[in-house]
Order: structure tokens, then C-alpha cells, then sequence
């Protein structure tokens, strides 16, 4: 094993600490390990460097990503393998490799870890192939997200026909796609409005809208603004459930887990008198989550478009 002292690179210091962990029986098989947030909190390294460390225990076979949980320990430790300058040239042969292929494999990682734990390096890993043999399928990461991002779109088929009114029709695209971004949470830190995806998947869904509003006597301009305002409340809601899936990740609490973890604090800072609105409300029964934001913008959006629409 190699000495670990003040000249080791941190992401082996980082390997050498979880692997001591998972041999000391402090984390036992099942038992989640720090994700890349908390390895950068606690070693203070970037994220980088936290991924790398948790791709080289994965070449271990010392941990494993389990969807909806995270990077769990998978067994017994066991003895690293050698490595060397050439250990890339030892993996398996690269040519039977499809596009279709990275692209399963990068949305698996992206839908279990994040955006954060997918390199290109990781999804060789997971291939077992060359990491400069992806691009041979996929220019770049960038090209890699839009190929992710229009096989996610695609997942969810659009309907052959449509419900009658432009109202049922655009509810119903706005579900699709709130659908699809709560199966893959890290797309929407993938779309952008300024600088839209050209995933043809994708696209289709903002034709159908158009088409949707085309006899409603509406401006081009409002009608591509209308379009528009709708796919960015999905989206907007929809960063959040990336974020509350790391956070959950970080800490081990749901988001209700987490509110009554905070009703002291809550209460204290109610208890000055200062936001007597915020205290009646909380003396309420109100539910709010993702998908009663989502539920509610909708359709008062919805209620926005029809009032232009009469008008």
C-alpha cells in the first residue's frame, strides 16, 4: 500500500482515509460514504478532486452508486488493485461500445450522484473501456449533455393526439415535462432559455406549444414569450429537486425530516414578533413542495394566457 504522507495527492489521502474507514468497520456494507459535497466540506478540495476519489473506490469495488441513495459501501474491502501509468490500456476493448451506450450509462450516473459525478474518465469506468475512446461516440461533454438531455426527452414520448383547447393542451405538455425532469432531476441545470438545447426531442415540445396557441389570435412575440414563461416555470421548480435530493444525500433527512429538525430555530425566530404574517401562517396547515409550486404557477399562468387570449 502506498505510504500516505504531506506529498500524496488529496484525492489519494482521501481514498486511503474512506478505505481505513470501510476496513475499521466504522462504515459497514450499505452504510452511504461522504458524497462529493461533503468529501469538499471536510477536506476542503474541489469537487473535482472529491469525484476522483470516489471513482478510483468504485474502480475498488469498494463502493457502489445505488439510485435514489447515493455512493454506498458494497462489501468487504479488499486489496487495491495495482496501477500504473497504463492502466487504461488494460480495460476492455472499446470498439463494441455504441453511443447509445455512454449515453445510458451518463444519465444512470447523473440520475444517482448528480451532475457533478459524471466525467468522462467515470463513464469509462463503468464501461470498462479507454476514456479517450468515448469520443468516438461523443465530441465532448457538452455534446454528451445534449445527447442526455434529447434521449431524456425522448424517453417521454409526446401523445399522437392532443385534448381539444389550447389550455388542456399546454397542461399537458407542462406535465410531460415536469414528469420527465422529476425522473431526471439534473436536467434542468442542463436547459437553458438563452441558450436553448438544439436536442430535437426537446424542441418538440416547444413546437407543440406554439401550435397549441397558433389560433388564438396572439403576436408571434407573445406567443414565443408565453412558450417560453411556461417551460421556465417547469424548469425553475424544477432545480429544486436536484437540490433537495443532494441535500438529502448530505444530511440523511427528507425535506419534511429536515423542517421538523428546524422548528426550534423556526420558533425562535418567530417568537420576536417581528413577521406576524409568516407566524399566522405557520400556525396553518399548509403544504408546500415542489410539486404544489409547480401545480400552482401552472395554473396561474394558465389563468394569464387565457385573459390574453380574450382579450
Amino acid at each position: 500500500m502506498t505510504e500516505i504522507d504531506e506529498s500524496t495527492p488529496p484525492y489519494l489521502r482521501i481514498v486511503a482515509e474512506l478505505r481505513r474507514r470501510v476496513a475499521s468497520g466504522e462504515l459497514g456494507p450499505g452504510d452511504r460514504v461522504p458524497s462529493t459535497r461533503q468529501i469538499v466540506r471536510e477536506w476542503g478540495v474541489a469537487m473535482a478532486t472529491a469525484s476522483r476519489a470516489l471513482t478510483v473506490l468504485r474502480q475498488e469495488n469498494l463502493v457502489q452508486a445505488v439510485p435514489g441513495v447515493g455512493m454506498v459501501v458494497s462489501g468487504s474491502p479488499t486489496a487495491p488493485p495495482a496501477r500504473s501509468g497504463r492502466a487504461e490500456a488494460r480495460r476492455g476493448p472499446a470498439h463494441g461500445v455504441t453511443r447509445d451506450e455512454v449515453v445510458r450509462t451518463a444519465i444512470g450516473i447523473a440520475d444517482s450522484e448528480g451532475l457533478a459525478g459524471l466525467s468522462m474518465r467515470r463513464i469509462a469506468t463503468e464501461l470498462d473501456v479507454p476514456t479517450m475512446s468515448l469520443y468516438r461516440q461523443v465530441r465532448g461533454k457538452e455534446h454528451l449533455l445534449l445527447l442526455m438531455a434529447d434521449a431524456a426527452f425522448a424517453a417521454h414520448r409526446l401523445p399522437d393526439t392532443f385534448p381539444p383547447g389550447w389550455r388542456a393542451q399546454l397542461e399537458l405538455l407542462c406535465r410531460l415535462q415536469w414528469s420527465i425532469y422529476c425522473r431526471h432531476p439534473w436536467l434542468a441545470q442542463v436547459v437553458s432559455l438563452t441558450r436553448p438545447l438544439m436536442a430535437p426531442n426537446a424542441v418538440a415540445h416547444t413546437e407543440c406549444a406554439l401550435r397549441a396557441l397558433a389560433g388564438c389570435g396572439l403576436d408571434p412575440h407573445t406567443q414565443l414569450h408565453l412558450v417560453t414563461a411556461l417551460a421556465n416555470h417547469v424548469r425553475g421548480t424544477a432545480v429544486n429537486l436536484q437540490q433537495g435530493a443532494e441535500a438529502e444525500q448530505d444530511t440523511g433527512l427528507t425535506d419534511d425530516e429536515w423542517m421538523v429538525a428546524q422548528a426550534d430555530a423556526l420558533g425562535r425566530l418567530l417568537a420576536a414578533g417581528e413577521f406576524p404574517h409568516l407566524t399566522r401562517l405557520s400556525r396553518s396547515a399548509i403544504d408546500l413542495n415542489a410539486d404544489s409550486l409547480f401545480e400552482f404557477g401552472l395554473q396561474r399562468l394558465l389563468d394569464g394566457v387565457a385573459a390574453l387570449v380574450r382579450r
